[in-house]
């Protein structure tokens, strides 16, 4: 019923998550409703991530030139390392504007299930850049899931000694109220308690 063209555009956005046929056929007709040029400036785009981005040969994340705009950023501080799962967690970190050091992505967690060893993540990179680069402390900021937690672990038993490691304190989002609060979240929270 609809043109191949049309479908498409429908299939492919149906690929990205949280995109479902749904709402991968109503962006597709909100394109085709809006000005002729909108498709195209997006398509461009497009062509023109898949072209130009790559990863930072510094820290992994995603980058035109050799290095990232973090990486290449002189005023950043190199001895405060932050390690994240996916590029995708720099930004929410980066909006907080209280952090000024530098990233390592690992590329995923560990999961001995799902075949996610070590071997698979970039953990060797990570202790080369601790070792050469002055590093004086590691922020593991591996997300709070049984993987990120198991990948926390191991890189903290790796790195012990060489750098201080700290975690990402977890716990109550503010505006929260403690009966909607799950067991989980509400007894970080009372581990990481401080003194006022």
């Amino acid at each position: 019923m609809l043109t191949p063209s049309l479908e498409r555009l429908i299939a492919e956005l149906s690929r990205l998550p949280g995109i479902g046929p749904r709402s991968a056929q109503r962006l597709a007709f909100h394109l085709l409703k809006g000005p002729r040029d909108r498709p195209v400036a997006l398509a461009e785009a497009l062509v023109q991530m898949a072209e130009r981005l790559r990863p930072c040969s510094r820290c992994f994340s995603f980058a035109e030139d050799e290095l990232c705009p973090i990486c290449a950023d002189p005023r950043r501080d190199t001895s405060l390392l932050c390690v994240v799962e996916e590029p995708s967690a720099i930004l929410p970190i980066e909006r907080t504007h209280e952090y000024r050091g530098t990233y390592h992505v690992l590329g995923g967690a560990l999961s001995p299930i799902d075949g996610v060893d070590p071997d698979d993540l970039r953990i060797d990179e990570l202790v080369r850049r601790v070792d050469a680069e002055g590093v004086t402390e590691v922020v593991l900021a591996t997300n709070p899931t049984m993987t990120g937690e198991a990948t926390a672990l191991y890189l903290a038993d790796l790195l012990r000694g060489r750098v201080r490691l700290t975690r990402l304190a977890s716990g109550l989002p503010v505006g929260a109220d403690l009966e909607h609060a799950d067991e989980l979240t509400l007894g970080r929270a009372l581990l990481g308690r401080r003194e006022l």
